[in-house]
């Protein structure tokens, strides 16, 4: 018999969380708490309210979507306070058993009061090893360059990465304002991290076609692509990325919010999953899309009619594609099946 697909079946189901940025996440608690210990005025200063505000509801395009950033960035100039709030996205999906999680954000966009970059990526870090410490979840970091910034930044936060591998950075990303801003400007980043044998993931196919993901692709060699929305435009390209078992980063809610598609209903996660294509479910962002992981999997569910066994699937890739160690991915693969018997035997049960 079928598993019914519930949110609380979701919820108990062992997750990842592959894409979500760490400025756009904040609790609204803790944002008021913030902004009232630096003089920082916010749009509202009740929780409730400010929550309405962060969220990306009415946005026209990519672009508009990221002005929200510009509130939590004022936020995040202090190692206490980006401390806090890596440990509380982590606590946050703890709660709804994530169990590993990449964070990522780009750490020179929080230098502006003189942190210096080195403890822009400590801060968070120490954050994550709390929860870590408190929690059953397992956590890394992914670094940002920046698309409309210098290429030089982005070889600066090349070497950044590379300077923390092993100490919890795992990856490289390229982030911000896609269109006009080609990622092959950007390449020798990528090579500086690629060098040194680590992972990289790129944002492409979101706010531009699928030559941006060609990009990403073959001159940055992204291991991951985040978003891939208009990968469905290329089907040549599309198989190219279904038979080298290219992960896709997708995140339905923040594609609705950008105008990259029109309704959950048209974007091509189903398609993508039906040509066999490696997918996983993200947030993009927990406080300007106004979602969790497990709403991710509900929404997948609701509008695009996948059943509890493709969720499963879903989920499973997760973990395949993390960027963890070959040991270390096979345990997790092994307790997440040993924890989907327990949920599927309880699911029978009830029956």
């Amino acid at each position: 018999m079928p598993v019914e697909v519930t949110r609380d079946r979701l919820r108990r189901l062992p997750k990842t969380e592959l894409h979500v940025h760490l400025d756009g996440s904040l609790r609204p608690e803790s944002m008021i708490e913030l902004a009232d210990a630096i003089g920082v005025e916010l749009p509202s200063s009740d929780p409730a309210e400010l929550q309405e505000q962060m969220l990306a509801r009415d946005t026209r395009n990519l672009e508009e979507y990221l002005d929200r950033f510009r509130v939590t960035l004022s936020l995040m100039q202090s190692g206490d306070a980006m401390e806090r709030i890596a440990f509380e996205l982590a606590e946050d999906n703890a709660r709804e058993n994530v169990r590993y999680v990449e964070v990522r954000y780009s750490p020179t966009l929080h230098t502006e009061a003189g942190l210096p970059l080195t403890e822009a990526v400590e801060a968070p870090l120490r954050g994550l090893v709390r929860a870590e410490e408190r929690y059953d979840i397992r956590t890394a970091l992914i670094i940002c360059g920046i698309r409309n910034m210098d290429p030089e930044t982005s070889r600066d936060l090349a070497d950044l990465t590379v300077a923390f591998k092993g100490r919890g950075v795992v990856a490289f990303d390229l982030a911000g304002a896609e269109y006009n801003y080609p990622a092959k400007k950007h390449k020798d980043a990528f090579f500086t991290v690629i060098n040194k044998n680590m992972a990289t993931t790129i944002h492409a196919g979101e706010a531009y076609g699928p030559e941006s993901i060609h990009q990403a692709l073959h001159y940055c060699r992204a291991n991951r692509i985040g978003h891939g929305t208009r990968l469905i435009e290329d089907p040549d390209l599309m198989g190219y990325v279904r038979d080298l078992r290219i992960p896709l980063e997708i995140c339905l809610t923040s594609n609705v919010q950008t105008r990259a598609v029109p309704t959950f209903e048209e974007h091509p996660l189903r398609a993508y999953f039906d040509e066999g294509l490696v997918v996983t479910l993200n947030t993009d962002n927990r406080l300007v899309s106004g979602t969790t992981v497990t709403d991710e999997y509900l929404r997948a569910h609701e509008h695009l009619g996948f059943t509890w066994e493709e969720l499963v699937r879903v989920a499973r890739m997760g973990f395949e594609s993390a960027f963890l160690p070959w040991g270390d991915k096979t345990e997790m693969l092994q307790r997440f099946d040993a924890d989907l018997s327990a949920i599927e035997g309880d699911a029978v049960g009830r029956t």
